[in-house]
C-alpha cells in the first residue's frame, strides 16, 4: 500500500538522505550541478519546509519502506498548489506508485494546480502528463514558458 506523510523535523536528515538520489538523477539533465567535496550533493535549504504554513514535506512509502519524496506548496496569495520537488526512487519507478502518490496528494490539497518540469526532463514530462490526465479525465492546460519550462495546470473543487 502507497501512503504519504509528512516529514517531522526531526527527520529532516532522511529526507537529505533521500533528496540524494533525487539530485543524482536531475543532474543528468543539469550537467552544472555537481558533487562536493564530501561526495555528496549541497543539501536543499529546507528551512521553509517546517516555518512556513504553505510549505509541506512528505515522505512517500509502500508499506513500511521509505521509496521516495514530495515537497509541495499549498495555495495561497493567489497561488495554485504546486510540486516543489518529487521523487520515486528508481527501484520503483514504473510500477505506478509515483501516481498513487500524486493523486493522494491532489486530494490532500484540493484547488487550483500547477506542475512544472524543465524542458531536457522528458521522462517527468511523460509521468506528469499521465498521471494529471488520468486525475482529471484530460481536463487541464499545458503551456510552456520564455524559459522553455513545461506547466500542466487544473482544478480540483
Amino acid at each position: 500500500m502507497i501512503t504519504i506523510r509528512l516529514v517531522d523535523k526531526l527527520e529532516e536528515e532522511i529526507l537529505h538522505h533521500l533528496m540524494q538520489f533525487y539530485i543524482y538523477e536531475f543532474a543528468f539533465f543539469k550537467p552544472e550541478i555537481k558533487l562536493e567535496a564530501t561526495g555528496m550533493y549541497k543539501h536543499f535549504d529546507l528551512k521553509e519546509y517546517w516555518s512556513n504554513s504553505h510549505k509541506h514535506p512528505f515522505f512517500i512509502k509502500k508499506d513500511d519502506e521509505l521509496i521516495g519524496f514530495a515537497l509541495i506548496s499549498s495555495e495561497h496569495d493567489g497561488n495554485p498548489n504546486q510540486v516543489d520537488e518529487f521523487h520515486i526512487i528508481r527501484k520503483y519507478n514504473g510500477r505506478g506508485y509515483g501516481k498513487v502518490a500524486a493523486h493522494k496528494l491532489f486530494e490532500e490539497f484540493r484547488g487550483a494546480w500547477r506542475i512544472t518540469q524543465i524542458h531536457e526532463n522528458k521522462p517527468a514530462q511523460a509521468f506528469w502528463r499521465k498521471v494529471i490526465g488520468s486525475y482529471t479525465n484530460g481536463k487541464y492546460k499545458e503551456f510552456t514558458d520564455e524559459k522553455n519550462k513545461l506547466f500542466q495546470e487544473f482544478h480540483l473543487e
